[in-house]
């Protein structure tokens, strides 16, 4: 039995990895030209700096025993010193609160580690980056899967770990049933209207001045900010999400120079010149969004796996992405959760 897995996020690899270890043949393909799927880590000189999910916290065991699984070292989100809070006149008031992320945990090097790290342990020979899956035709028990290139792949499973409304959008021979379609529509892409932009600094000044690098606002583009810096060392980072809905932020240059400008207000003048400047907007992603993600979720939605996306094809099409998990969905425990369902889904 041969399994192709579309889509080489956390999930997918996770699945590919429990797979090889089954000894079963699979191959696995991702439309991007890099794994990691909505995880993405920038490097800024010696700097990690996640774009994508960068926490995880106690009470989700399967990341925790993956990381220590693959010797890697998480470490505690820096917490300490005042919040600073802007309010909707954009004046700047410092020592509201306290720091909203403490006790979640980070991982050294950045969650791009985790998915790299997986990824080369898995055979080359069975990954395939650069390679969009635009159509699945079932005929007399084999899957045939088209690429954007034309080229083919044959398998006798498939394994959907991406989002289902990205799934929606391959074609399926024969088609899937209109109660399944509609489910996969239906089902909200976890961060997929969000935008995140961070700072880079060769210094943590915020420290020095007794901030925690926590923000709060009700007047700038970013309307939640957190320290971004990797575990010891710099550069250091402060990052932001961005509450200015996906079609307000389309001018990324004027987008950028309001971001300056709040940090400047928030953080001070040395927040006015940061040595880089990442804004990933994943709301244009076109491998995590489409049109109904335009709008950002303003709580976390109740995921799982809805019962019309059971049992297609016989059997032989499983959904694996975070949003199906029914504990976890929309965490990156979730995706790992996933691949374990769809991998006992694929058990002989």
């Amino acid at each position: 039995m041969h399994t192709l897995i579309i889509g080489g996020g956390l999930s997918g690899l996770a699945v590919a990895h429990g797979l090889a270890a089954a000894g079963h043949s699979f191959t696995l393909v991702e439309a991007r030209d890099r794994f990691g799927g909505r995880i993405q880590t920038e490097r800024c000189g010696a700097g990690y700096f996640d774009l994508g999910p960068a926490w995880f916290w106690p009470g989700q065991p399967r990341i925790a025993a993956l990381i220590d699984r693959l010797a890697l070292e998480k470490f505690d989100q820096y917490s300490a010193g005042d919040l600073v809070f802007e309010d909707a006149q954009g004046r700047v008031q410092r020592g509201r609160g306290f720091a909203s992320m403490e006790g979640s945990w980070r991982l050294k090097g950045g969650l791009g580690t985790l998915t790299q790290t997986l990824a080369e342990q898995l055979p080359t020979s069975h990954l395939l980056l650069n390679a969009k899956v635009t159509s699945l035709t079932k005929t007399d028990g084999t899957i045939t899967a088209t690429l954007s290139c034309g080229k083919t792949l044959a398998a006798d499973r498939v394994v959907l770990a991406l989002p289902p409304r990205i799934a929606a959008q391959i074609s399926f021979s024969p088609k899937l049933p209109a109660a399944a379609v509609q489910s996969m529509l239906g089902v909200s892409t976890w961060m997929a209207g969000q935008a995140k932009a961070l700072a880079v600094y060769d210094t943590p000044f915020w420290r020095e001045a007794g901030l925690s690098g926590d923000a709060t606002s009700r007047f700038g583009p970013m309307v939640e900010i957190h320290d971004a810096s990797p575990a010891t060392g710099g550069p250091y980072g402060v990052f932001g999400f961005i509450g200015v809905p996906p079609q307000g932020r389309a001018n990324q240059q004027a987008l950028r120079q309001h971001i300056i400008a709040q940090l400047t207000r928030l953080f001070g003048d040395q927040a006015a010149t940061p040595t880089q400047l990442f804004v990933k907007d994943w709301a244009f992603d076109p491998q995590t969004s489409i049109g109904a993600d335009l709008q950002p979720l303003t709580s976390h939605p109740t995921y799982g796996m809805p019962p019309t996306l059971t049992d297609l094809w016989a059997n032989t099409v499983i959904f694996a992405g975070t949003e199906v998990a029914p504990q976890f969905g929309g965490y990156l425990e979730g995706a790992l959760e996933a691949a374990e369902n769809a991998l006992l889904a694929l058990a002989p």
